[in-house]
């Protein structure tokens, strides 16, 4: 008897293929993620003011903070610590004050008598009188509303600064009326505190003012009229944060520790303003 061949039967089932895996769940779930970053970035760059962009852009240059360039995105480190400014971006500064400054209430009335300039000390502002009296009253120490507008303005935008700042006191050269033992000298070195003082209630560190001087008629701005408004004028001088020293603050103190007099006043009278 000859042997069968075995029968084979073949079943076929019906439905859905087999499982395939969650894998693509999670490749997508990293492009969403990555895709609402993209939109929080472009969204802040949109919004943000200059600084804060340049800021983002710098950590995105160096997200380590390991660059040894002085500056904004460099050498912070995810810390929280202050923008230096250097000369490398000193004018972008610069902008941003005048920038600012444009929104203060009046703007108009005192624009002529703001001036900022870069200088090779750091940059410079200067708030000219007028033969009005724009930010001090005549012979006051204490500046007016706009003159306060004006200093609390430039405290809140300086102070998120390393750098540090000095504040300077000048007079034109017309004898104090009221004579006595207080004159230019003791005028120039008050206002410059009282400008300290007001800077330093809104926004400006203790240790960030290194020098307020009081000057007198001994460094007009116009030489050639030494009775001009504006060589009465209070100057806010911000330096340049050194590259290679940055916790040097001081470079002009004297042998052996001692800093220069922080305000310089006591010579005869000279001009009320």
């Amino acid at each position: 008897m000859s042997a069968k061949a075995p029968i084979i039967i073949i079943k076929k089932k019906g439905g859905h293929g087999g499982h395939h895996g969650g894998a693509w769940k999670v490749a997508y779930a990293d492009f969403v993620t990555a895709m609402m970053a993209l939109f929080i970035v472009l969204w802040l760059m949109s919004t943000a003011s200059p600084k804060v962009q340049e800021a983002i852009g710098g950590y995105f240059k160096d997200p380590s903070g390991a660059s040894t360039k002085t500056g904004v995105g460099s050498g912070m480190q995810g810390t929280g610590e202050s923008i230096a400014v250097s000369k490398d971006n000193m004018q972008q500064l610069k902008e941003e004050l005048e920038k600012a400054v444009r929104k203060v209430p009046d703007f108009d009335k005192i624009k002529s008598h703001i001036d900022m300039t870069i200088t090779p000390d750091g940059l410079r502002i200067e708030l000219l009188e007028s033969a009005t009296s724009t930010f001090f009253g005549s012979g006051n120490t204490e500046p007016n509303t706009d003159g306060q507008e004006i200093i609390v303005l430039m405290a809140q935008e300086l102070g998120s600064l390393p750098n540090k700042i000095a504040i300077e006191g000048h007079t034109d050269s017309k004898a104090y009326a009221k004579g006595g033992s207080y004159g230019n000298w003791e005028l120039s070195t008050d206002r410059a505190n009282a400008a300290r003082r007001l800077m330093q209630q809104h926004g400006i560190r203790e240790d960030q003012i290194m020098q307020v001087r009081g000057f007198a008629d001994q460094h007009l701005r116009k030489p050639d009229a030494p009775l001009d408004p504006s060589n009465r004028r209070v100057s806010f001088i911000v330096q340049y944060q050194k590259k290679d020293d940055p916790a040097k603050t001081d470079s002009s103190e004297a042998p052996g520790g001692e800093k220069p007099a922080a305000a310089e006043s006591a010579m005869p009278a000279a001009a009320e303003h």
